[in-house]
């Protein structure tokens, strides 16, 4: 055949390792489900426990008796695996198309990027779900704010007060995910900037404000909202822990193949995944306006 020096596994391989490079929401997810499914269809059950009530007592009453022993709740969360992200495409000759300088590797790129947005839109796309607590619909702007209106920094202080008071600790890593008209007002509110606010990571842009590390996406998910009366176009600012959301992605396949009636080549495979909000105390959303 053709196509008989395609090795998968090469593709397989770089997919995976692209995509971790390239997915901007899916970094900052929880993955230590990921080993628990292997094919379509499968679910995770993911059980949470509550916090133990912690009591006190004085010295003087250490030889007493203590409260008897609490029951501690726990709760469990389901997660099916169902999402497919796919390709399936014309190459031509495979053989020749590896032959040629740059032609398989130039594929590759556009596949994973494709891919990779396709997997970020969905998470990004949670920030919409029933788990998300939206905290306002506002328009986003720089300097002092009007009615329906709020300054860019107040909003990222309103998230992360919310976090506070859910007893999300401040040392626990907190990401707010973003879109680029959100990042250009917040370059132009906060000037005082850390040395590493001119870094750019693998993944997206990062800033840190008060301890909490800023990305940019285009996934960042879009809809529309009633402000002030009228409709507007709105992005959903996402901000969690790294707890937040679990993501699971336990299969990627890619094969060389000869479609029926052509007598060109082509490669097909797709990307098995899903995600979820787990904790939801530890998740807030922001719809803004520009």
């Amino acid at each position: 055949m053709s196509y008989s020096n395609f090795i998968p596994q090469v593709w397989e391989t770089g997919i995976n390792r692209d995509l971790e490079r390239k997915c901007v929401f899916a970094e900052d997810c929880y993955r230590k489900y990921e080993g628990a499914v292997k094919r379509q269809g499968e679910s995770v059950t993911i059980t949470g426990i509550g916090r133990p009530t912690i009591y006190s007592m004085d010295k003087a009453d250490r030889n007493g008796e203590i409260n008897a022993a609490e029951k501690v709740e726990s709760t469990s969360v389901l997660m099916p695996i169902n999402q497919i992200a796919y390709f399936n495409y014309e190459v031509g000759d495979v053989d020749e198309a590896q032959a040629q300088n740059g032609v398989m590797q130039a594929l590759h790129e556009e596949t994973t990027e494709g891919l990779a947005n396709k997997i970020d839109a969905y998470i990004a796309g949670l920030a919409k779900s029933a788990e998300a607590k939206v905290l306002g619909t506002v328009k986003c702007v720089t300097g002092v704010a009007s009615t329906n209106e709020k300054n860019v920094l107040d909003i990222l202080d309103e998230i992360q007060e919310n976090l506070l008071l859910n007893d999300v600790a401040d040392s626990t890593e907190i990401v707010v995910t973003v879109d680029p008209k959100f990042f250009t007002r917040f370059r132009k509110e906060y000037r005082v900037a850390d040395t590493d606010n001119s870094q750019i990571l693998k993944n997206g842009r990062v800033c840190y404000y008060n301890g909490m590390q800023i990305k940019v996406s285009n996934n960042v998910a879009a809809g529309t909202a009633t402000i002030g009366g009228s409709s507007a176009n709105v992005r959903y600012i996402m901000a969690r822990t790294k707890r937040a959301i679990a993501y699971v992605k336990p299969l990627t396949h890619t094969e060389a193949y000869r479609p029926e009636k052509k007598f060109a080549d082509a490669v097909k495979g797709f990307v098995l995944f899903d995600a979820k909000i787990v904790r939801p105390k530890e998740l807030f959303v922001y719809k803004c306006s520009y």
